[in-house]
């Protein structure tokens, strides 16, 4: 990365370290949020989040380490991320569609 310029590299790999951590915590407090919810949009969410972070993490491990085959992983995994999302979602979407003809089937 800083070719030539004593220091730099050093520099680069703490901020890449620093901002790794970062968002390991970052995950960990969408990993609570999925489970403890309240509701299910919420689980939804912090489940979309979580792999939009390890997206990143990914692209950034691909920077750091200087590997270009983890940039075809990182897109591999954002189709899966999003389409786990669009099941939920229908699942979701489903169940409450099921809870709410009962309802109204029982009034």
């Amino acid at each position: 990365m800083g070719k030539g310029i004593p220091g730099l590299d050093q520099a680069y790999h703490v901020l890449f370290v620093s901002v790794l951590v970062v968002l390991a915590i970052m995950i960990i407090l969408c990993l609570i949020r999925a489970i403890r919810g309240p509701r299910v949009t919420d689980r939804i969410v912090a489940t979309n989040m979580m792999g939009t972070i390890v997206m990143v993490i990914i692209a950034m491990l691909a920077i750091m380490l200087g590997e270009g085959y983890l940039v075809d992983i990182c897109i591999i995994y954002a189709m899966i991320s999003f389409l786990a999302v669009i099941v939920l979602t229908k699942v979701y979407m489903g169940v409450y569609r099921e809870k709410k003809e009962e309802k109204d089937g029982s009034n």
